[in-house]
């Protein structure tokens, strides 16, 4: 089976799990990424269609050229932009049978996709709650299916030598405690909660790693608090996994997060302070949970508090490193790609539709006026035969 994967960008963390996600899929996988940058999967022929904004008419056009000369037997599509160009796309070029993966779900426009959603055949929800908002929607449970985001423990392994040259590139003595967060910086990550904790965490470093909207706030309060020394920002980088070999504690204050990071950090032997992760929380609840793992409570205190017992821990360790641990496989790529695959299988095993009129529904409704001739996508307004 020949599987043409979009996705809007190859950046962490939705890139990541393509990557991993490739690696695994017995067929003959290609990627089209519409944006620059990111890491490309290895191995895996990789397209570059740059596209500017959700109804991009070029980028359609090049994705419908793209699939009919690959002859491609079906396209999975990841991330908002790219579900709805590709779903378009794929059905203008003929491809029988069309998947699409919500990694997370931000500000979009609902009636968009929902008219380019009933293009595909389903949907991969990446968490319950991404399941449910598509449910709230109005998309149909039949068309949705939940297949949680997952880690390779081994890509995040500990290496002492890789903690040593990480520590030395960010100026971190081999004996100062360092603190860290992952994420893109977004006001709902609450990475400020991190700044203001360090300054009640005498000794510490904080290093926060990525970038977005709310980098230079951030840098601010660091100012503000008196920590500018004692808090780093390196920028995104590709991968983590030398980052958390730097770390000695792991802590995410966001309380709308999937968790994803945290399942990283605890692979790579770190402890784990959260205020929300999906898959830690079910073990918990279970009367099981990850050793190392700590859930926040809402008391202020409770981040600078827990931060000064894990330093304390770690003292007892001598530094020592926990070893890794898991969620449990059913958040390991392994089953992640297990579980696609059987999507695909059942899929194939239906005749595929050519079902035109949502799109063309959706474009009466709004009118030319906002898609119109130059912005429309494609589709012929009085016939389908072309589609």
């Amino acid at each position: 089976m020949r599987v043409l994967h979009v996705i809007g960008t190859l950046e962490p963390q939705a890139g990541h799990q393509l990557r991993s996600l490739v690696r695994r899929l017995p067929y003959d996988n290609e990627v089209v990424s519409l944006s620059p940058g990111g890491t490309p999967p290895d191995r895996v022929p990789v397209h570059r269609i740059i596209g500017v904004r959700d109804h991009d008419t070029a980028t359609v056009r090049h994705l419908r050229h793209l699939m009919r000369t690959g002859r491609y037997d079906l396209v999975h599509t990841h991330l908002y932009q790219a579900n709805v160009q590709g779903r378009v796309a794929a059905r203008l070029a003929g491809i029988p049978h069309v998947v699409a993966t919500e990694h997370h779900l931000g500000a979009v426009t609902r009636p968009l996709y929902l008219a380019t959603e009933r293009l595909g055949q389903i949907t991969v929800a990446g968490s319950a709650a991404i399941a449910d908002r598509l449910r709230a929607w109005g998309v149909p449970q039949r068309r949705i299916t939940t297949i949680p985001k997952a880690i390779d423990v081994a890509e995040f392994r500990f290496d002492p030598a890789l903690r040593a040259a990480t520590r030395a590139r960010l100026g971190v003595g081999p004996g100062v405690p360092l603190i860290g967060g992952v994420g893109r910086f977004d006001p709902d990550k609450r990475f400020d909660l991190l700044i203001r904790a360090i300054a009640e965490v005498p000794g510490a470093v904080l290093v926060l790693v990525g970038d977005g909207p709310a980098r230079a706030d951030l840098e601010r309060l660091a100012v503000i608090e008196g920590v500018a020394d004692r808090v780093l920002f390196p920028g995104a980088v590709a991968h983590p996994h030398d980052m958390y070999c730097a770390m000695d504690v792991f802590a995410s204050p966001s309380q709308t997060s999937f968790g994803l990071a945290a399942l990283e950090a605890v692979a790579a032997g770190l402890p784990a302070v959260y205020a929300s992760c999906v898959p830690l929380a079910e073990r918990a609840a279970a009367r099981t949970p990850v050793p190392g793992t700590h859930r926040l409570s809402q008391d202020r205190e409770s981040l600078p508090r827990t931060l000064r017992a894990e330093l304390l821990c770690l003292a007892e360790r001598d530094g020592a490193r926990l070893p890794a641990r898991s969620a449990g496989a059913r958040y390991g790529t392994d089953h992640l790609a297990a579980s696609v695959g059987r999507v695909y299988e059942q899929i194939s095993a239906r005749p595929g539709r050519r079902l035109i009129a949502p799109l063309l529904a959706y474009r009466g409704r709004f009118g030319r006026a906002r898609f119109g001739r130059k912005n429309s996508f494609p589709v012929p307004g009085s016939s389908v035969r072309n589609a």
